[in-house]
């Protein structure tokens, strides 16, 4: 159980069930809240701006919203902050862990950017910030005070950077890049925008001042933002599990669509929620869409594989004692699916995009090796080509000989 191996990999577990919940928490909310928002019937008098009755769990809710805030500060005040930011925190966790930490493996492709590991994470989370700035930086501006002119260089924006990425890093990491890229604006939203407006007006509530109406329609559109570019969110953090998202030559395009998609569906339930209308058209244009997509998902083909060099840490795998044995273990017990043209019966590319068809990413992914067909029995699926114990055994063997251990 001292391994580093076996411990990163329930650790990169631990963080993505904690990021999955916070994630589903920060995201119900959010869907919650706009979908109150727009059903609110506004048909009433006195103070507040709509009410809305609403029946759950064999109770009945009766919900008030106030434009900018009511007279006087209320007793309890409950903030929704938290799911926001251990959303963005462990995902971020998880980036450190998965793909900084494993950066040869998952960050890195040769083929593509012949980069250091402490390059490439520097790019990372260089382009983090930059890109926060900038779009914090045109919603202040005059520029953003048109919502919609806003939108459209934001979608820009996402386009660009999603073509810069594919030149830098893996098709993986460009597409799970774009979805941190994301989250953090939206996360930058609730914590430097949203939350200080929040504050500002109870401060203003509890001195006994009529708060600003400014700052909630700042956070109005901020909120917006947010609802539209949840559902890509979601989408690009899944793709690292589909190689016909990421591993294709335009997954910057893929990425792109998505972000319209994001548009389509969110009209629709917006639309909904608001009772102005039931949009048919969004559906056919998210199914042309997505029909667009797995179209552009089979064009090009990967680039012929040279000799590549390897990356300290594969070298270190790739001289350790038992080698020799193991590469010829995996090319004939793995590569018929892993590898640029599988030859295995129904399958048609590398399952995950993971390829071990030479001594380079064989030694690339050593850990991924041991783990799935080594310590554990994942590999092959159903062990459909039959791997023998002690060929295992000499997996688990040959790791052990060149991997750090706790002890």
């Amino acid at each position: 159980m001292f391994e580093l191996a076996v411990i990163s990999d329930w650790l990169y577990f631990a963080i993505r069930w904690l990021h999955v919940i916070t994630a589903i928490a920060w995201i119900g909310s959010s869907f919650y809240f706009i979908a109150l928002d727009l059903g609110l019937n506004r048909n009433i008098e006195g103070p507040a701006d709509g009410e809305e009755w609403q029946v759950h769990g064999g109770g009945f809710y009766h919900i008030q919203k106030y434009l900018v805030a009511p007279n006087a500060m209320p007793e309890h005040l409950t903030w929704f902050k938290w799911e926001s930011y251990a959303t963005w925190l462990s995902g971020f966790a998880m980036m450190v862990v998965v793909y900084y930490l494993g950066a040869d493996m998952f960050l890195i492709d040769p083929q593509v950017a012949d980069l250091a590991a402490w390059q490439a994470i520097c790019i990372s989370v260089g382009s983090l910030a930059a890109v926060w700035v900038i779009y914090d930086l045109l919603c202040k501006s005059k520029f953003g005070d048109d919502n919609t002119r806003l939108m459209i260089a934001l979608y820009i924006l996402l386009v660009v950077l999603a073509y810069a990425y594919t030149q830098v890093f893996s098709g993986r990491a460009t597409m799970l890049h774009l979805g941190a890229i994301t989250a953090t604006i939206m996360s930058g939203n609730v914590f430097f925008i949203i939350m200080p407006n929040q504050r500002v007006v109870v401060a203003d509530l509890k001195a006994g001042r009529k708060p600003d109406p400014k700052y909630g329609k700042i956070a109005k559109q901020r909120s917006t933002h947010n609802n539209y570019l949840t559902l890509p969110v979601i989408f690009l953090m899944l793709s690292n599990h589909y190689p016909l998202a990421f591993a294709v030559e335009y997954n910057w395009v893929i990425a792109s669509l998505i972000f319209l998609m994001g548009v389509t569906i969110r009209h629709y339930f917006n639309s909904m929620h608001a009772r102005s209308g039931n949009p048919h058209w969004t559906w056919i244009a998210t199914t042309v869409i997505f029909v667009i997509i797995m179209w552009v998902s089979t064009l090009g083909r990967d680039p012929e594989v040279d000799a590549v060099a390897m990356t300290p840490t594969a070298e270190r795998f790739a001289s350790a004692e038992g080698f020799d044995e193991v590469h010829d273990i995996v090319m004939g017990r793995c590569s018929m699916c892993h590898a640029d043209e599988p030859f295995y019966e129904g399958v048609l590319w590398a399952p995950k995009g993971v390829k071990l068809d030479n001594e380079a990413r064989i030694a690339t992914a050593a850990r991924d090796i041991y783990l799935q067909a080594g310590i554990t029995h994942a590999m092959p699926p159903g062990n459909r080509t039959l791997i023998e114990p002690d060929e295992r055994a000499k997996i688990v063997e040959w790791y052990r000989k060149a991997a750090p251990s706790l002890w």
